[in-house]
């Protein structure tokens, strides 16, 4: 699990005296956060201690309190990262894809795999932030927020194109499906492996997220392909494109 160091979310950056790091210095704090997000995914947050993560990334505690005051700083900064390129990459799902017709099934199962994938490849760092969530910290609510937040607008406006199609029963109201659809997915996502173990394969789960993505966003049914076969999820339009 790691971010492109330059990325958006190191604008601006400053260390904990204030100073902003140079080339070497936004470096050393990337290595860092990465190490601290492998060691995520085999220990809990609460036990890891600066003199680990620092060992762990080839370098000292006081370099580490250069740019985080504690473990729990670091591991909120690279929430903070997660809830902006991710967010953009789960919203992106679901923008400028067909919702109905031609096309409406491979976005469903595409929007259905985007967050199971998302959800795999994240998992340490989400189950972090949803414990943290829990127990009341605002700030990692605020983040699980972000992260949803253009999905969840992206589905609104996707569901009221088709309210106002005539697609959806009367009295639909965009917003509260949109926001049931994106905590199913999310939810689900979340405990797939549970639910594997409880016997659902994970194709079936795809196969019913996206059903239901169909039958309650766009008032249509997905045709859905055989249990296990690939469907092509459409490309992303380009930037300023109709």
């Amino acid at each position: 699990m790691s971010f492109e160091s330059g990325s958006a979310s190191e604008v601006g950056l400053r260390a904990v005296d204030g100073r902003v790091p140079g080339r070497r210095g936004l470096a050393t704090r990337r290595r860092l956060l990465d190490t601290l997000a492998e060691m995520l995914e085999t220990t809990s947050y609460r036990d890891l201690k600066v003199v680990d993560v620092a060992r762990a990334a080839g370098t000292s505690p006081a370099t580490f309190y250069q740019y985080f005051p504690q473990v729990e700083s670091a591991v909120l900064a690279l929430a903070e990262e997660l809830s902006d390129d991710g967010g953009r990459e789960l919203r992106d799902l679901v923008a400028g894809h067909p919702w109905s017709g031609e096309g409406s099934t491979a976005t469903m199962l595409g929007i259905a795999d985007g967050f199971l994938s998302f959800w795999e490849r994240h998992r340490a760092l989400l189950s972090v932030i949803d414990l943290a969530a829990l127990d009341g910290d605002r700030r990692f609510r605020d983040l699980r927020t972000r992260l949803l937040h253009g999905v969840s607008e992206a589905l609104e406006d996707a569901v009221g194109t088709a309210a106002a199609e005539g697609r959806l029963p009367g009295g639909t109201d965009p917003r509260a499906v949109a926001s049931v659809l994106t905590s199913m997915l999310a939810h689900v996502a979340a405990h797939r492996r549970g639910l594997e173990d409880y016997g659902v394969p994970v194709e079936q789960l795809r196969t019913t997220m996206a059903r239901i993505l169909g039958w309650a966003g766009s008032g249509e049914a997905p045709v859905l392909p055989a249990t296990g076969e690939p469907v092509p999820v459409p490309a992303a339009p380009e930037p300023g494109s109709d």
